[in-house]
């Protein structure tokens, strides 16, 4: 108590929270939240030790103890770095070891190559709808692309550059081809348009707002008629109104459709969709790309393009110098099916199957860039194309590559 009888008001200090000690180069924080270290990743492994015993002793291993296994390996595979071990994706390695292993196992025998170079496609078919169906995301395909690129700028290098007919001012193209094909990318990888919600710094929805909303799912939310959701439900037309709205007017493709998003708390404008793999609403999205991971949309479009073209330009240059190296007296559409003496040398032998390992990636994207032009040319997405398929509104023309959607636009 103070001279004058009253209390002194006692300052509340609060209870010091001991601080974290910062983890070195080997030390991470694993999926339990506990502190691990990177040279402890093969102690203390039960689902892993659960495993090898029931696959030793010949009983069958459940699906839940393999996803055990491989989300135990991907917690426990980093490389040390700063302020941390960094998780490493377990996806991109398959591509960074059997890829070199395949392609010089292809090139001891012509029977040997035409068994590896028919069984790639099939495996990496079967990933991706694998991966797929499950709606996963994946760096097995990005990591694939770019360490072909790689690979087989080595193997340029290495084996067909020192044979003499490869100029300096022909390398000097397909280094740059090479440059240009990772400057598209990187553009391409970018965002692509994603839909963000602006009313995450509004005042949030009331709880049966947004029980109701889960409810219904896509569907037009109605009854919220002061509902503040980025200024889009306030000001919807009414239902004798919605023919004059942009999004379903006579030229929009996307007519009839629900332009409110669940999942993404939001409206959708005209050609938006959801992403089940991003996970968010991407502006007109075209379809989501393994070869990049990403989606591609609104903003990445034109860059998308432009990769796969510089990349089909850059490949057929490489190939061609390559084959003219390596069968000097025939033309290149000739050597590449009748190249005799060809795996005489294993050095030839490897380049051989580099470029028909090459030219299967080519004619891949070829197919790619082929689509898109057909798409763009009718001003349709390749997500409205197969939603046509899929509700069978639309009918295929020219073998297939041309879809008619029967939209206004088409």
């Amino acid at each position: 108590t103070t001279q004058k009888g009253t209390m002194k008001p006692v300052k509340k200090t609060k209870a010091e929270e001991p601080e974290l000690e910062p983890l070195c180069c080997c030390e991470y924080i694993d999926r339990n939240g506990e502190k691990n270290h990177v040279a402890a990743c093969l102690c203390d492994c039960q689902d892993l030790d659960e495993g090898c015993d029931r696959w030793i002793t010949c009983k069958s291993v459940q699906p839940e103890t393999c996803e055990k296994i491989m989300d135990t390996i991907s917690d426990r595979l980093r490389i040390p770095w700063l302020r941390g071990a960094k998780k490493v994706n377990i996806s991109i390695l398959p591509p960074l070891f059997l890829l070199p292993v395949f392609l010089r196992v292809a090139s001891w025998h012509f029977l040997l190559g035409v068994v590896v170079l028919t069984s790639l496609p099939v495996l990496a078919l079967w990933y991706y709808y694998l991966t797929h169906r499950r709606k996963e995301q994946t760096l097995f395909f990005l990591s694939l692309g770019l360490f072909s690129l790689g690979y087989m700028y080595y193997v340029f290098l290495q084996e067909v550059v020192p044979k003499g007919r490869v100029g300096p001012t022909r390398l000097a193209l397909l280094t740059c081809g090479l440059l240009l094909i990772l400057f598209a990318l990187y553009r391409a990888k970018k965002n692509p348009g994603y839909l963000r919600n602006p009313a995450h710094n509004d005042r949030a929805l009331s709880g049966s707002q947004v029980e109701c909303l889960n409810r219904k799912g896509p569907e037009k939310p109605k009854g919220f008629p002061s509902a503040d959701l980025s200024g889009g439900l306030n000001n919807r037309a009414p239902k004798d109104e919605t023919k004059d709205s942009p999004r379903t007017s006579a030229g929009s493709p996307a007519k009839g459709k629900d332009d409110w998003c669940a999942k993404c708390q939001l409206v959708r404008p005209a050609r938006a969709w959801h992403c089940r793999i991003c996970g968010i609403c991407v502006r007109r999205m075209d379809h989501h790309c393994v070869w990049i991971n990403s989606c591609v949309g609104e903003s990445n479009h034109q860059a998308f393009i432009l990769a796969l073209l510089v990349f089909l330009l850059t490949s057929v240059y490489g190939i061609t110098l390559t084959l003219d190296t390596i069968c000097t007296d025939r033309s290149v559409f000739t050597a590449l099916f009748y190249c005799p003496g060809v795996y005489a040398n294993y050095s030839s032998a490897l380049c051989f199957t580099c470029v028909w390992y090459s030219v299967i990636i080519t004619g891949s994207m070829a197919y790619i860039f082929l689509i898109q032009l057909i798409n763009i040319s009718y001003n349709v997405t390749e997500r409205e194309v197969q939603q046509a398929l899929r509700q069978k509104t639309g009918r295929r023309l020219l073998c297939g590559l041309i879809v008619d959607t029967g939209l206004p636009g088409w």
